[in-house]
């Protein structure tokens, strides 16, 4: 007997279904990046948000696959499908979603507030969107299609409408609209959507013949199926959707919070599906098995040499691992997929891993770790997950060769990198050690649990015997990792985010004797630097004593920049941030330079808003997270915020240092779109005898004022320009943003300059 349905459907079936599952998926992924970008300017830019917002979506991911499990099993037929159709419209009552009267959220609340807003604003629409990919295969399967017994191909034609729409997002949707109007043509999109679901329902129902077109079992494959089946469903997909969560926290932390940095990890994790659920996948599987640990070795290797200023680098090197990985992973759970009669379940089960995974890295891993553990982690389990092959079968595979060409290379690379290097410090001792258990490791590739023993050794030792020998406390809250740590020589005391420097106080003289009086401010603001200057450039506008607005506080530096008189008040959002700057067995900054000066803890944007008008001499916005800008605090209505607050002759400063993104045109755009003037102090190292040996950095600010004349104070000094907004420029709002543009002219600015050496 044949169990395949009979090849008697209408034409037009399969195109009507591709496109159906097509505009779902589109709509399902491009409402992500669209609403953590509105809810970004509510909780300080943090990469945190679509941390959290990527549990959300995957949470509600799995109650719309369960939702369509129980449809498909227990309400099949006409009822099912009305019934689904009532629920896709009654979720476009909330539309188009907006965060509405959501209040600010709670200090030390970020995760519980941010679950609370997606689920209610986004919730209902995105629930009945992610039911539509298994309901849709499930339907499929009764259109008496000639390919309806093995649906799962239209999985990756869900994928690839997913993978199209979050790169347009960053690429198109963003340059190019408001968030007004992409909410706008996201709401007809799923009433578009919605007329499409009806016709297929109506398809179906006509040709549902639950009795004898329902996919039936072939012989051996109608069993039940087995805990450990599903268990190993389970952790095919959480590993990858885990690592998805920790590589876009990696990612974000170290570039920017932002659509772009964000899609970039989900679109290939996407891509991914595409290619396993296609009937002949274009990348044979074994080739990601026999990849992985190459381009595991990859990560260790630019970790150790800690590569931070090159963003091509670090994207390439951790979106390969990242790919391959999850290649690996979901070609093995392709293998172990079940017939199409329990399809729903086997979505289901990997929508649960996907969860799991995810609500690990977002949720449980920022609440256990001081640092981000979860990332090597899940990289040393996804090793776990390869196929076991053992030696003998091993060395006849033609694959071998690769992985003793590739060992070879590991110890070519170590002998250029290392075989110059002796024993002399504990820097070099570490890369003799990595090398050696990288090369183990690849020539060990073929075995799944010793070369995972192995990268977890390069992780450990990476992470708890520093390149310079001293140890590091870490302190990680909802906006990243803080590391304390102190200099190679023990002079001075170093508080980082991610890869750049926020804070460093000299804790001892030259000659190594301990520093006990009032500590004078360093790194980027040292007393030769234009930030520095800023402040004595606000002083002479004021006339004398000051009133001084601060966002951002890091280790409290700016503090010693005080003088008698003056009232220097800082708004911070991070509660660990004022934690650490007031422990005066870290900095002292604080507790000898103002020790009851005020720190007013929420989002500056909300905190302003309540500051009396025209009363500060000068604000100061230095609030970035590692490389990661807070795009809400450097628009046009921050800006006007800004100007409420400051005197007429007041003067808006803005540290705008970053390696990725070229920031003083925005800052010119933003400035003039409210009648204001801005000036720039990029200047030369030796001009201000910025010296990184002695922790002096030089540093790029903007100041923007009312008038030309409020800026005559710092013109003053060398270096400093008046700059002009960019003719036709677009500038950022809180509606409109741009990142893809700013990366794009730093990376013109770097070239020019022939500039490919680190900060």
């Amino acid at each position: 007997m044949n169990d395949k349905p009979q090849n008697d459907g209408p034409a037009f079936a399969l195109p009507l279904f591709v496109l159906t599952i097509f505009v779902s998926a589109a709509l399902l992924f491009s409402v992500q990046p669209m609403f953590a970008k509105m809810v970004l300017p509510r909780l300080g830019g943090s990469p945190g948000v679509w941390s959290v917002a990527m549990v959300v979506f995957q949470t509600l991911l799995l109650a719309g696959y369960a939702y369509a499990h129980a449809l498909n099993r227990w309400l099949p037929g006409m009822p099912g499908i009305a019934l689904h159709l009532v629920v896709t419209l009654a979720a476009a009552a909330t539309l188009p979603f907006s965060l509405g009267s959501a209040s600010a959220p709670p200090a030390d609340g970020e995760m519980l507030y941010v679950i609370g807003v997606f689920v209610t604003a986004v919730g209902p629409s995105f629930f009945a969107l992610s039911a539509n990919g298994p309901l849709l295969q499930a339907w499929f399967v009764h259109s008496r299609h000639k390919s309806a017994h093995d649906p799962y191909f239209l999985y990756a034609a869900s994928n690839v409408g997913s993978f199209l729409a979050l790169f347009a997002y960053p690429f198109v949707l963003e340059p190019m609209l408001t968030l007004g109007q992409q909410r706008q043509y996201w709401t007809i999109g799923y009433y578009v959507l919605l007329a499409l679901l009806a016709v297929c329902g109506f398809l179906i129902a006509r040709n549902w013949r639950h009795a004898d077109a329902a996919p039936k079992a072939a012989a051996g494959e109608g069993g039940p199926i087995s805990l450990r089946t599903a268990l190993g469903w389970i952790a095919l997909a959480a590993v990858p959707s885990g690592l998805l969560v920790a590589v876009s926290q990696q990612i974000a932390t170290d570039v920017a919070s932002a659509p772009l940095l964000w899609v970039i990890p989900l679109a290939l994790y996407l891509v991914t599906f595409v290619v396993v659920f296609q009937k002949r996948p274009i990348i044979p599987h074994i080739w990601m098995v026999w990849l992985q640990p190459v381009a595991v070795a990859a990560v260790v290797v630019t970790t150790a040499l800690d590569i931070v200023d090159n963003i091509a680098i670090l994207l390439v090197v951790h979106l390969v691992a990242f790919f391959v990985a999850t290649m690996m992973c979901h070609g093995e759970l392709v293998k172990r997929r079940p017939p199409a009669h329990q399809l729903t379940a086997f979505y289901l089960a990997m929508s649960f891993g996907g969860m799991l995974g995810g609500m690990f890295c977002g949720l449980i891993a920022p609440n256990i770790f001081n640092w981000i553990a979860e990332y090597p982690l899940l990289i040393v389990l996804s090793l776990l997950c390869r196929p076991g092959i053992p030696f003998r079968e091993a060395v006849k595979k033609p694959l071998f060769a690769f992985a003793a060409v590739g060992a070879i290379g590991a110890i070519g690379v170590c002998a250029l990198l290392f075989g110059k290097i002796g024993l002399s410090s504990w820097y070099n001792v570490q890369l003799w050690i990595l090398g050696f258990l990288i090369v183990a490791a690849l020539v060990l590739c073929f075995e799944r649990t010793r070369i995972a023993v192995l990268f977890a050794a390069c992780f450990l030792v990476l992470q708890y015997f520093p390149s310079d020998g001293r140890g590091r406390e870490t302190v990680r809250s909802f906006f990243g990792v803080h590391k304390i740590s102190d200099s190679p020589d023990g002079r001075f005391r170093i508080l980082s985010h991610g890869t750049t420097i926020h804070g460093v106080q000299a804790i001892k003289d030259s000659k190594g004797n301990p520093i006990t009086t009032r500590p004078i401010a360093i790194s980027y603001y040292f007393n030769g630097g234009p930030l520095a200057q800023s402040v004595r450039a606000a002083r002479e506008n004021a006339g004398g004593a000051m009133k001084f607005g601060i966002v951002g506080l890091g280790s409290g530096a700016m503090m010693c920049h005080s003088q008698e008189g003056d009232d220097f008040r800082f708004f911070e959002i991070d509660a660990d941030v004022v934690r650490i700057a007031r422990n005066t067995r870290w900095f002292t900054f604080l507790s000898q330079c103002g020790p009851k000066q005020p720190i007013v803890m929420g989002d500056a944007r909300l905190t302003l808003e309540k500051e009396p008008d025209g009363t500060y001499d000068a604000l100061m916005i230095d609030a970035f997270s590692s490389d990661a800008i807070p795009v809400h605090l450097m628009t046009k209505e921050a800006v006007e915020l800004y100007k409420k607050k400051l005197k007429p002759n007041g003067l808006l400063i803005m540290h705008i240092s970053n390696r990725h993104m070229e920031l003083a045109s925005e800052v010119a755009g933003v400035a003039a779109a409210n009648g204001m003037v801005t000036a720039l102090g990029d200047l030369d190292e030796d001009d201000i005898g910025a010296d990184s040996d002695e922790y002096l950095f030089d540093s790029t600010v903007a100041i923007v004022a009312n008038t030309p004349g409020a800026l005559a104070s710092i013109m003053k000094n060398k270096g400093w320009e008046t700059i002009e907004p960019t003719k036709g420029q677009r500038v950022w709002t809180d509606d409109y943003s741009n990142i893809l543009g700013s990366i794009i002219r730093q990376w013109r600015k770097d070239k020019e300059n022939g500039d490919d050496d680190d900060e």
